[in-house]
């Protein structure tokens, strides 16, 4: 059979069915995976698996955060029975271990897992049935809120927490909040199946108590979490770690997103969402372009996104976490627990390359990746190294996700008639995560989740809408090239065109710098910068200015020269760009921060004739050597002049080149 009808029939292969061939591919590699998961001894101690162990290491850290609460709310409309209620959560405590354990540090100071005989879940009923409708819904929507947000203790449980609260006689909210820790997105899926069939059972048998009659579990998250360790320590670990070096290879750079706000030095931001539907014509031709490629509707969509943060960034190498369900092994398929794994997903992106060449890059990835999908992503860390900081994800900064949503169990609870109830804010896991959805009715949702301190909601829905319109070149237009595509809006175009007419005329204006020299002949003690606790006057501000911008003139700084200025915030960086302006020069900044292939490009783009740095971050500025590089902290001027420059300038001279974002390709400079 050709290869590329092989493709397009694993292209329409369902994820679960995808993850299944592709062990099967890896069978010769590891025949260890082929024996069944043995349950333990009742009396083992239970290790955390490998992604409990770093959630565990995590809630040590920050034992108040919500980042890693897993929440959702339903809206219950018809008469809900709720001993039939309470009885079904309990019986999915009773089937499921993960439901009631807890986590303890033994005497040697290794955590273990604690799992309890009985679950110990209390569902209280909070009733505002007695306000009048509107003000009841709004103080339940607050109550669902306070319940999702308040923290969970690992060592005390329980871990699941459901609450109901009742808006009116036939009107309830259900609230459920699981830790990270004991599910996933999978296990959201079983426990929302298994509650259905135990609230139909009781209910229908007129409350006997007998519980659904669901197939027995063959093993617990318990028996796996210690399987895992034996069959990595075998030797599995060193066969997939393998890979994973090859793919990611020894840098580890940290991408950086163009932000409204300065990063925080805290650990943790608020999280804010925004949701918008792809148009359907889109989804569809994704998928016919996806298939003709011999990939998936997930490649497609994860292609767009890498390259919308290529032309965001600039950065070349993109990496993006991708969660992968983990659940290959029909053991584990209908165990709550937290299976999922994390994964990287490098692209290495280029402007000249084509819509087409890019989504064939995220499919080897991804197939790659499914074959190799068996090594904890703390292992990963563990080996690769990555410069470490509590502040950021190490390996990637940015996760995409997708999933097929299918709730559709909710519509058959005897009756009642349910709707997905939207929880309030929690943290942000990451800085920017995408989460793509494929509704039961055809519906293809996107929802950017956002650090809200970090990015303004205005912008959030411009990427949304630039995310929108690379799929639909991506559908329509995949030869052409990533850094040709025009993704700016007619609205944004008009926006810039506006903003670049200026009909001021400005007669006999004075130059910048000559407005300070004024002020320091003027009020030479008064206070011209503030930094930290150190403060400087006009008139010193003037003199080290003057002494820099006197040896900038013996470099040959003058009219139309451009000088390239590298250094962190400091009063070192306002001295430099006075004094380039006294020597008759123009400033191009180079933000210390951008990746070394962005800033390169500056330079030679520029064409700087020098470059004011500092020694501490030299190292980070890439430049040619044909030109001088002056190192502003350790520069001697004692013997320069403090006098005022008299620089021939004209008010045409060029003052300063500023790069754009990158948005529309290349960054350009104005």
């Amino acid at each position: 059979m050709h290869s590329s009808s092989l493709a397009q029939r694993r292209a329409r292969l369902t994820p679960e069915q995808r993850e299944r061939l592709a062990q099967r591919l890896a069978g010769a590699h590891a025949p260890a995976l082929q024996s069944n998961i043995p349950c333990r001894n009742a009396s083992a101690q239970v290790p955390l698996s490998y992604a409990q162990e770093r959630h565990w290491f995590l809630w040590q850290l920050e034992p108040l955060s919500t980042a890693y609460h897993l929440s959702g709310g339903l809206r219950l409309t018809g008469r809900l029975d709720i001993e039939a209620l309470r009885w079904s959560f309990a019986a999915l405590g009773r089937r499921h271990e993960s439901l009631r354990t807890i986590f303890r540090a033994n005497a040697e100071g290794l955590a273990e897992q604690i799992i309890e005989d009985e679950p110990r879940l209390e569902i209280p009923l909070t009733d505002f049935s007695g306000l009048p409708l509107e003000q009841a819904r709004a103080q339940a929507g607050e109550e669902a809120g306070r319940i999702a947000g308040t923290p969970f203790d690992l060592t005390q449980g329980p871990l699941l927490r459901v609450a109901l609260i009742r808006i009116a006689a036939e009107e309830h909210l259900l609230v459920v909040v699981m830790h990270h820790i004991i599910s996933d997105a999978w296990s959201n899926r079983i426990v929302i199946d298994e509650f259905a069939a135990h609230y139909r059972a009781r209910v229908q048998r007129e409350g006997q108590g007998q519980e659904s009659s669901l197939p027995a579990l063959p093993i617990q998250y318990a028996d796996y979490a210690i399987w895992q360790r034996n069959w990595l320590e075998a030797g599995e670990k060193e066969r997939q770690l393998a890979y994973w070096r090859s793919q990611l290879g020894e840098e580890h750079p940290v991408l950086q997103l163009p932000t409204d706000h300065p990063r925080s030095s805290k650990a943790s931001y608020r999280a804010a969402r925004h949701t918008f539907t792809l148009p359907a014509g889109l989804a569809t031709r994704l998928q016919r372009q996806a298939q003709s490629q011999g990939a998936t509707l997930f490649m497609a969509l994860l292609s767009g996104f890498q390259g919308l943060l290529y032309r965001y960034t600039g950065q070349r190498d993109i990496r993006v976490g991708v969660p992968i369900a983990n659940r290959h092994r029909a053991e584990i398929e209908n165990i709550v627990g937290f299976f999922v794994n994390t994964q990287v997903l490098r692209a290495l992106m280029d402007g000249r390359m084509s819509l087409h060449t890019v989504l064939d890059q995220t499919r080897e990835a991804a197939l790659g990746a499914q074959t190799h999908q068996d090594l904890p992503f703390e292992r990963l860390v563990e080996a690769l190294q990555p410069e470490r900081n509590l502040n950021q994800n190490p390996l990637f900064q940015v996760m995409y996700n997708h999933l097929r949503e299918d709730y559709r169990a909710l519509e058959q609870l005897p009756g009642l008639t349910v709707e997905n109830h939207e929880l309030s804010e929690q943290a942000a896991q990451f800085e920017l995560t995408l989460d793509t959805v494929e509704q039961p009715d055809g519906r293809l949702e996107a929802t950017f989740t956002y650090a809200a301190e970090l990015f303004e909601p205005a912008t959030i829905g411009r990427l949304g809408d630039h995310y929108l319109h690379l799929l639909e070149q991506l559908a329509e237009h995949p030869q052409q090239s990533l850094g040709d595509i025009d993704i700016l809006s007619e609205a944004e175009r008009a926006q810039l065109k506006a903003w670049g007419i200026n009909e001021q005329r400005y007669e006999n204006a004075e130059p910048v710098h000559k407005l300070i020299e004024r002020q320091a002949e003027e009020r030479s003690g008064a206070v011209a910068l503030v930094f930290g606790d150190v403060e400087l006057s006009y008139g010193e501000l003037n003199r080290r200015a003057n002494r820099l911008a006197h040896r900038l003139i013996r470099l040959g700084v003058g009219p139309e020269v451009k000088v390239g200025i590298a250094v962190e915030r400091s009063i070192d960086m306002v001295v430099g760009l006075l004094a380039i302006l006294k020597a008759g020069g123009a400033y191009v900044p180079l933000d210390p921060e951008y990746p070394q292939e962005r800033l390169a490009y500056m330079a030679e783009d520029s064409a700087i004739g020098l470059l004011l740095t500092q020694s501490r971050i030299r190292s980070r500025i890439p430049h040619s050597g044909q030109h001088p590089v002056l190192e502003l902290d350790r520069l001697d001027l004692e013997e320069e002049s403090d006098s005022n420059p008299q620089a021939a300038l004209h008010r045409h001279n060029l003052a300063y080149v500023i790069y754009t974002s990158g948005s529309t390709g290349k960054p350009k400079g104005v």
